[in-house]
């Protein structure tokens, strides 16, 4: 006898919805690609800042405060922050260009997207600004080219961080009832499923919110050290943009080996320069800022503070190389993209892989490289690994001895 409600019928309507939802899958997938830039940076604004934001709420107990908070005072000040970097950086290559004899703006800003017809009007413009009293219609009109483009970019870039920071709050104020969703979907905290999000979502955290706060730790380290040379050095020996540099010392201390040294040994060279145009004993201020700079912005961050506060569940050699190559593949956003992919790949290979391999039932437990990423274990159960296990055991030992328990 059929069951009521089952049949062909019951398949077609089943297949019918199935359809429904591939079609939303495929157009929710266009949309991420369109706007991919915007997804992964709020992606990162939100495991960077987590840690932060739950504290916050422990203490406010309002997620909404507390996401508002963490978004106004911790990402929008980093995101300043580098912005005036970016710009400072900006203006000195600009600068450089324009002491070499090619025009203040000529090797910086791209014309290719003028007409060939306004790029040389342009580019004259720039390289003489006087040019304006003798051709003024076609100097406005490329003016007004340059212009629109220019506003264009800045309009669409704030427009692209802003609604990353939406985003970023949107997660930080709703990632608990997000996370409940996806256990009902997945079927309980005992699926294969829940086990692979919670451990890309755990390494996730511990890679961005573990290289955030290194980045912040040594630059102010950095500052504090460059600052002290301004103080201390002699004669008319001093370290420009200090600010600036310290938050460059801060990102380039993300990769392993390298660490700060592509900018310290610039600016060491930089006081050398001015120690030789100084003489007296100006070069013995020079190789102890270099000794200085060695010790406090390369072997302290990688005995010390790298392997604390960064990697402590991942290989931060590997994640250089994501780090590395994702703007290289995808562009800017592939520094946030790249780490994403490889932490998902990671835990696909560690949980499901090796069971799919060999043809055996799926679990949600670790397989392969139980040291190498998160343990989904502590996080399903509520409690860590080692205290799950330390429960069982006492719970076993009360079943083996009943009568401990009078």
């Amino acid at each position: 006898m059929v069951a009521l409600g089952s049949g062909p019928s019951t398949d077609r309507t089943r297949v019918g919805w199935w359809a429904f939802v591939v079609a939303l899958a495929a157009i929710a997938g266009y949309v991420a690609y369109s706007f991919v830039g915007m997804v992964v940076l709020g992606v990162f604004g939100y495991y960077a800042t987590r840690p932060i934001c739950r504290r916050l709420a422990r203490r406010i107990d309002s997620d909404g405060i507390a996401a508002g908070a963490t978004v106004l005072l911790v990402v929008i000040p980093i995101l300043l922050l580098v912005a005036y970097a970016g710009f400072n950086v900006f203006q000195q290559l600009q600068g450089a260009v324009g002491a070499s004899g090619g025009g203040a703006f000529g090797g910086v800003v791209d014309l290719s997207v003028l007409p060939p017809e306004q790029q040389e009007t342009a580019r004259t413009l720039l390289q003489n600004p006087r040019q304006v009293v003798s051709q003024p219609q076609q100097v406005a009109g490329t003016a007004l080219s340059v212009g629109a483009q220019a506003f264009s970019a800045v309009a669409g870039g704030l427009v692209l961080v802003g609604l990353a920071l939406t985003l970023s709050f949107f997660l930080l104020q709703n990632d608990d009832r997000l996370a409940g969703g996806l256990e009902a979907l997945f079927g309980g905290r005992d699926t294969v499923a829940y086990a692979y999000a919670t451990a890309v979502d755990e390494d996730l955290e511990s890679v961005f919110f573990g290289n955030l706060l290194f980045v912040i730790v040594m630059a102010v380290i950095a500052a504090v050290a460059y600052e002290a040379t301004n103080l201390l050095a002699p004669g008319s020996l001093h370290v420009p943009m200090v600010l600036v540099l310290a938050v460059l010392t801060g990102f380039t201390s993300l990769i392993p080996v390298v660490v700060g040294k592509v900018i310290y040994l610039p600016v060491v060279a930089y006081l050398g320069v001015q120690a030789l145009q100084t003489g007296g004993g100006a070069f013995a201020f020079v190789a102890g800022a270099l000794v200085v700079y060695f010790l406090v912005l390369d072997i302290l961050p990688q005995t010390f503070l790298q392997p604390y506060i960064t990697g402590r569940q991942l290989d931060m050699v590997v994640m250089m190389f994501a780090y590395l190559l994702g703007p290289i593949l995808f562009g800017w956003y592939g520094f946030f993209l790249l780490p994403i992919v490889f932490i998902a790949i990671l835990e696909l290979v560690r949980i499901v892989l090796p069971e799919l391999v060999r043809g055996e039932p799926l679990t949600p437990t670790v397989s392969l490289g139980e040291g190498v990423g998160a343990d989904p274990r502590s996080a399903r159960d509520d409690v860590p690994a080692d205290d799950a296990a330390d429960e069982t055991a006492n719970t076993d030992e009360e079943v083996d001895d009943p009568a401990g328990a009078g």
